[in-house]
């Protein structure tokens, strides 16, 4: 625990992966000179009752009947390809930006130099390449892609790093990568990671990445953009909503950046069949929300303050691993400040 005079009640940090929203067009896998824009069609449809029903009612057939046929009618936005249509190809850009070594605000001198101390010593041993390539390779697997990549029979990823010095391409078949494991040292992969990971490294340099995915799905096929939270359910007349800007169907900016950073292999459970999830996006507490559950607790001392508290101020930690953990939260991006009380 810091010591009163110790302590960094403002301390906050600026995202250093920056993607735009992901914008959704149809084209044709083996004609791609024509991609036009995907928009929101609304349906209105007849459902059945399928929830669970309370238990007067479900003992009693009468009452069940008169229960189920009552119509569940809904009104949903969904997108689809056109009939001629068999690929999906969304674009966006990603920035990658330097300066990790400062954080954006921080109300104390003492821990902002041993702070910086630590920066440097990590970028010394390791320069950001497992990070760099961890990220490439969340790029080059389309994991951006989320419930879109299921059921696709071919999946291109095309890169272009942007900055008007250096500019590369880099074309990647994303079904050659899995999305479990991080176990690649395919060249382009790397190649793309170096990149990554030099601007991360520097103080003030910036890397600009356009990324277009063609996913071959199938004639006519429904395509998943994100979908908005409804706050007020009561008062709109649709049960569904999806999102879209200038009406273009699109992925919401923290979708793709949540696909990004899924790149946390080194919590405990990870190596466990029965209760592993995969590679989880990086969060303080590695909480995964869609299972209910934090797999970096304070309490087992794998969460992101008991590494930062002790690394930042000086402390050697026992593992590469949790090194890294804390760099990809920084990286992440937050709000990480104190109690002075």
């Amino acid at each position: 625990m810091a010591k009163n005079q110790d302590t960094v009640s403002v301390l906050a940090f600026e995202k250093k992966l920056v993607p735009s929203d992901a914008y959704m067009y149809g084209t044709q896998w083996d004609d791609r000179s024509l991609a036009t824009p995907l928009s929101l069609m609304e349906k209105s449809v007849r459902g059945t009752i399928s929830n669970r029903l309370k238990a007067a009612i479900k003992n009693d057939p009468v009452k069940l009947n008169a229960e189920v046929e009552k119509a569940n009618l809904q009104t949903v936005d969904s997108c689809a390809l056109a009939p001629e249509q068999d690929t999906l190809k969304l674009h966006f850009t990603l920035k990658v930006l330097g300066g990790v070594q400062e954080p954006s605000a921080c109300n104390n001198v003492l821990f902002k130099q041993s702070y910086a101390s630590a920066v440097r010593d990590y970028i010394g041993k390791d320069g950001f390449q497992e990070l760099g390539k961890r990220y490439a390779l969340n790029i080059a697997n389309a994991r951006f892609l989320w419930r879109n990549r299921v059921g696709a029979e071919n999946i291109e990823v095309q890169v272009n790093a942007l900055n008007k010095d250096t500019k590369q391409s880099w074309v990647f078949d994303a079904t050659q990568f899995s999305t479990k494991h991080f176990n690649y040292d395919e060249p382009k992969v790397v190649e793309l990671g170096q990149r990554i990971a030099q601007a991360l490294a520097s103080e003030d340099d910036f890397l600009m990445l356009e990324v277009n995915c063609f996913v071959q799905i199938g004639k006519a096929q429904e395509v998943y953009p994100s979908e908005e939270l409804v706050l007020d359910k009561g008062k709109g007349k649709k049960s569904k909503i999806l999102y879209a800007v200038k009406e273009i169907a699109a992925m919401h900016s923290q979708k793709v950046g949540n696909a990004l950073r899924s790149i946390d292999t080194w919590y405990p459970e990870f190596d466990d069949v029965e209760t592993s999830a995969g590679p989880i996006a990086i969060e303080p507490y590695g909480a995964v929300t869609n299972l209910g559950k934090a797999y970096r607790t304070p309490k087992d001392k794998q969460d992101f303050y008991t590494f930062f508290d002790k690394w930042a101020r000086g402390a050697e930690l026992e593992r590469i691993e949790d090194e890294h953990f804390v760099m990809a939260i920084l990286v992440r991006g937050g709000v990480f400040g104190e109690s002075d009380k």
